[in-house]
């Protein structure tokens, strides 16, 4: 459901609509202000969410009983998703996407859509919490992507590293690649990119992780030198920090072939 931004009284149909979905065990995702008219039927009551950040003020006035996080971009709370603003928006659907159909598709999506189709790892929280009532596990997920790529002079540079992610690529490579020194192409990448390079290829190397874990059986070892992270100890490190999970437990929640790994399959807070 999505809203206008602007504070509004929910329309009792729609309510009762949305009432009537949850009950059905519908997945409901609202986007800006529509978080308002989820709040009023009552299935924020006791969720974490979110909602546009000049409306959150107003939201929690009119709906005390929700644990609302107004520094997020989106939260997944069970059934239950909210964004903040329209740009939340799309990463918010992507996430939907991603946990649907897996990252490989997600990113085809995000490409066709010319938004960014990478997550930053530091910025990615997992919490999981065991819901008794129901008798299943909820993923409380919130996240905050990298900055939209605003121009082109490095894209064919950035190609050429994603398909040479299982290579130890260095600044000076990159900048060969691209034919201007290293300063030059530290400058150009970041006013494109909103990052370095290397933290831009880290982001890329976890990111191709995330899809060998998700769509292939691979042991850990293998999937840590086909994106260039080197060992699985690294693997290990570079996942747990950028997204709160192992490798294994990461495989266990979001891969496609529903099999999981044999090394650990603790999460991390």
């Amino acid at each position: 459901m999505v809203g206008t931004g602007h504070r509004y009284t929910p329309d009792p149909r729609t309510v009762t609509a949305l009432r009537t979905a949850a009950a059905a065990g519908k997945r409901i995702a609202s986007i800006c202000s529509a978080a308002f008219a989820l709040a009023e039927a009552g299935l924020l009551d006791g969720r974490r969410a979110t909602t546009y950040w000049n409306q959150a003020g107003e939201l929690r006035r009119r709906y005390p009983a929700v644990d609302l996080a107004d520094d997020v971009l989106y939260v997944q709370d069970g059934q239950v998703l909210t964004s903040s603003g329209y740009a939340a928006g799309i990463d918010l659907c992507l996430h939907m996407i991603r946990t649907d159909y897996g990252a490989a598709v997600a990113n085809r999506v995000a490409r066709g859509a010319l938004v960014a189709p990478v997550r930053p790892g530091g910025q990615t929280q997992f919490t999981q919490t065991q819901f008794t009532q129901t008798q299943f596990t909820q993923t409380r997920f919130t996240q905050t992507p990298l900055p939209p790529e605003r121009g082109t002079a490095c894209a064919d540079t950035r190609g050429w590293a994603m398909r040479h992610l299982d290579q130890p690529l260095t600044l000076t490579d990159l900048a060969r690649h691209a034919g201007v020194s290293v300063r030059t192409l530290t400058r150009r990448f970041h006013a494109e990119s909103g990052v370095s390079p290397l933290q831009w290829l880290l982001h890329q190397r976890v990111e191709r992780a995330k899809e060998l874990l998700e769509t292939t059986a691979l042991p850990m070892d293998q999937v840590a030198r086909a994106c260039g992270l080197g060992t699985a100890d690294s693997l290990r490190a570079h996942l747990v920090r950028r997204t709160g999970l192992t490798p294994s437990a990461y495989r266990v929640q979001f891969g496609r072939l529903g099999t999981g790994a044999a090394d650990d399959t603790s999460s991390v807070a």
